[in-house]
């Protein structure tokens, strides 16, 4: 059993931002932090006050986080990013809106005293001396401080305060300082303090204050921890971990005036059960999908499709479609869904137009199973029209003024001119996609070929007539073309295609080449033509496409049995390609410098069961580290090479001792992105660590707390739990099958509202139906209300216990903490 925590979080836009540049307007973009760790960095939209961002992200996540930050940023291109403003949401704000919060946040100002972060480790405990009680506190160590100076590091210092409230003229006597460990976010005091108790004492608080020693300016707050000695008597001693707060707040000068961010965030917290306890549901989902559709009974599957709302339809079309590729029958699902689908379509022109379950699960999972080869087919031609960023219109309405006249070779003179050029430079771009696409029939993953091919024949078949011909082809083409093709070419970045969101000029030219790709895909549709007569200048190449098109579908689905079966040539999520692309490495060495010339760029690909690397992408890959032998996947200090980005993989070598590969990304994203792929291929791996080192070891001790036994243990907290969600990601199978669960759940009463109405139906059709059949020969909705109740028991039982053991603690840690 284990609990769960996701994030979704969507930065949609900011409104009335201040002016950061001599230009009066601002280059914003946002950094998110998960209790103060960056983990996301949004694109810069330019030039703006008003950004319009758009993105969205879900974050797996430990339960013990404590909130989520916004820093809103100005990009400067000469000196140090500006800071607008932040947004800080803690963990306790977000479980008060179950349902998901959406709404406009008030940027506020960077306060210096409540920038803290970290932990510090102390004993706090009251012993008996003599005839004097003695609040005595340790300091071990701290971890993860804030970075005050320039060289990425802090001179961290501790002060107690016992008292001080009550004594004022004491404050000088009840204060103690300890040692400055210099240049460390990670320092190592192990000091111990002792004050008489004052038994007559109103307010009994002992203060743990952290500082940043400054030779010349004042010292730096990093954080503090209050005690409330009474709450200790009762216990006596308590030793941990103990998360640093800031200081008590200011009044909020600039509140509103800042700007404001819209976001919308919703956390969810699963407790996941043991596999044993799934199965019951996964076995009754997979008869049914086995079993397909029969005449006279009610499938569960329809009774899934009818209740889901439109909300949520792609969530469950996502957690289906992974558990059928899991337990290898995502083809059979599929197959289903197209003869449901099929039985309730009668104008093909309408046929998989809505969003049904069926056209949402094969959107999901041509998302899945087809991002590598996505990226193989757009590729190119995306990277072509970001590097050229041509002005490109063919609506005669919408050619500006400033677009006359303009050209790097010669001066256009007319509007005509413009839409002349432009269509030449479309026309360009679409052949030489749809020349990819043609040629590309071979590097489709098996298992979605094979999808199409079934497709293909319960298309056919349905629609068997003459004048229907194309409406097989269109099937395929609008999966294929409209649900993934265009909305890739218009949003490159969201399908990592590109690491920027496109400006104005290039998203126009995306989103008329994604236009294109429709009318082939539509087989140019004379409606669209119609609706778009400024399209005119394309047909050609479109018509072209079509025929080409036609000719690929027909090598796409050609495909024979023993193909498909064979484990070689039919990929499967677990063996697929989990990240990929140029990292710079640098092995780890005992002793002498660590210089940023030391680092190699090199082609790295990971599945879940290499990691290898090459010097570029088609050259022969070498094992670099089996996913295996991982350890721990970590960031690193910036201090230690000089250089943002650099992560380390932590590994058993091949003589068993621990290794260390350190690997520099080019942005945060890349950084987290590789860190979250290589969490989640080991997440079952045994022996991972619990802690590690931030920085490196240089010469004869660790840079980040200056220990020197290099084999000891780590000074800070591994992360293991906090990864980015994406399509590829390996299958966790426990998970899904508990999401789908907790949907059925949610959705039980209306499923028996609708089977009950379509078993009303049947029985008006003479079908014999029992009330008291056996669970041996009831239908499967009747199965899946008892697997529902079963499962509905035990969930709440490990909900109730786990909920007892938290109260527990956090009532313990209230009396002692304030």
């Amino acid at each position: 059993m284990a609990k769960r925590s996701s994030l979704f979080i969507r930065i949609v836009e900011g409104k009335n931002l201040p002016a950061k540049d001599i230009t009066g307007s601002s280059d914003p973009y946002c950094i998110v932090k998960i209790d103060n760790e960056a983990i996301i960095r949004t694109a810069t939209v330019w030039k703006t006050l008003f950004p319009f961002w758009g993105e969205e992200y879900e974050v797996h996540l430990p339960p013990t986080f404590h909130c989520v930050s916004f820093y809103v940023m100005d990009e400067d291109a000469l000196s140090r990013d500006d800071v607008i403003g932040k947004v800080c949401i803690t963990q306790s704000l977000l479980a008060e809106h179950p349902k998901g919060y959406n709404g406009w946040l008030n940027l506020t100002e960077i306060d210096p005293d409540e920038e803290v972060q970290g932990e510090i480790h102390l004993q706090i405990e009251i012993v008996d001396s003599g005839a004097v009680r003695k609040l005595r506190c340790t300091v071990f160590d701290a971890r993860d401080l804030a970075r005050k100076d320039r060289n990425g590091a802090s001179d961290p210092f501790v002060r107690v305060r016992y008292n001080g409230k009550t004594q004022e003229t004491l404050v000088s006597s009840s204060c103690k300082e300890n040692k400055v460990i210099k240049k460390s976010c990670y320092p190592r005091w192990n000091e111990t303090f002792e004050f008489d108790l004052d038994e007559s004492a109103v307010e009994k608080l002992c203060v743990i204050e952290v500082w940043d020693w400054d030779l010349v300016s004042r010292n730096d707050f990093l954080g503090k921890v209050v005690f409330n000695v009474q709450g200790l008597q009762a216990v006596q001693q308590e030793e941990g971990w103990f998360m640093l707060r800031p200081d008590k707040s200011k009044p909020r000068r600039d509140e509103g005036n800042l700007g404001s961010l819209h976001l919308q965030l919703q956390l969810r917290d699963e407790t996941v059960l043991p596999s044993i306890h799934y199965q019951p549901l996964v076995q009754l989902l997979c008869q049914e999908v086995k079993a397909g559709a029969q005449d006279g009974k009610v499938h569960l599957i329809t009774l899934i499709d009818d209740t889901t709302t439109a909300e949520c339809r792609q969530e469950v079309a996502v957690n289906l479609v992974k558990l059928f590729v899991g337990q290898g029958l995502a083809k059979e699902f599929l197959d289903l869904l197209f003869k449901l689908e099929l039985d309730k379509t009668d104008e093909p022109n309408t046929l998989f137009r809505s969003n049904s379950l069926a056209s949402k699960s094969m959107e999901s999972f041509l998302k899945v199973a087809g991002m590598q080869y996505l990226h193989r087919v757009l590729g190119p031609t995306i990277n072509r029209v970001f590097e050229e960023k041509r002005c490109i219109e063919l609506d005669p309405s919408k050619v500006e003024s400033k677009d006359i006249g303009c050209s790097s070779l010669h001066r256009i003179h007319s509007e005509s001119d413009v839409i002349q050029q432009s269509a030449q430079h479309l026309r360009s771009y679409l052949g030489d996609l749809l020349g990819t696409i043609a040629k590309s029939a071979r590097a489709c993953p098996t298992i979605i070929r094979a999808t199409f091919q079934l497709l293909f024949k319960r298309v056919g078949e349905q629609f068997p007539e003459e004048k229907d011909q194309n409406v097989k082809f269109i099937a395929i083409t609008s999966f294929l073309c409209l649900r993934f093709f265009s909305p890739a070419i218009m949003s490159p970045k969201l399908f990592h295609l590109q690491e920027k969101h496109a400006d104005a000029r290039t998203s126009r030219t995306l989103l008329l080449l994604a236009k294109a790709v429709q009318n082939v895909g539509n087989m140019d549709a004379g409606v669209s033509r119609t609706k778009e007569p400024w399209m005119a200048p394309l047909q050609p190449t479109i018509q072209q496409g079509v025929a080409q098109m036609k000719q690929f579908l027909l090598q796409l689905i050609d495909i024979e049995e023993k193909e498909e079966l064979d484990p070689q040539k039919s990929p499967s999520l677990q063996t697929q390609v989990v990240k990929e692309g140029p990292l710079f490495i640098y092995k780890a060495r005992s002793k002498g410098p660590l210089l940023s010339s030391s680092f190699k760029k090199l082609y790295f690909s990971l599945t879940s069961e290499s990691l290898t690397c090459a010097k570029t992408p088609s050259c022969k890959k070498s094992s670099f580290i089996t996913p295996a032998s991982i350890r721990a996947a970590e960031k690193v200090e910036e201090k230690s090479f000089g250089n943002s980005h650099v992560m380390q993989i932590i590994y058993a070598n091949e003589a068993g001792q621990t290794d260390t590969a350190y690997l520099q990304c080019k942005c945060v994203n890349e950084l987290n992105q590789w860190l979250s792929a290589l969490r989640k291929v080991c997440v079952n791996n045994a022996g991972m660590l619990c802690s590690y080192h931030p920085g490196v070891f240089r010469g004869d001790k660790w840079s980040c707390c200056h220990q020197k036994d290099k084999g000891g243990l780590g000074c800070d907290k591994t992360r293991h739990g906090i990864t980015l969600r994406e399509w590829n990601d390996p299958l966790d199978p426990d998970l899904e099958a508990h999401l789908i669960l907790r949907h059925l759940l949610g959705v039980r009463e209306a499923m028996r509202e609708k089977y009950l109405e379509l078993s009303t139906l049947e029985k008006n059709e003479n079908l014999h139906l029992t009330q008291n059949e056996d669970s041996e020969n009831a239908d499967g909705p009747s199965r899946l209300f008892q697997v529902l109740q079963d499962l509905e028991e035990i969930h709440s039982k490990e909900l109730s216990r786990l909920s007892d053991l938290a109260n527990q603690d956090r009532n313990h840690l209230v009396e002692l903490q304030t």
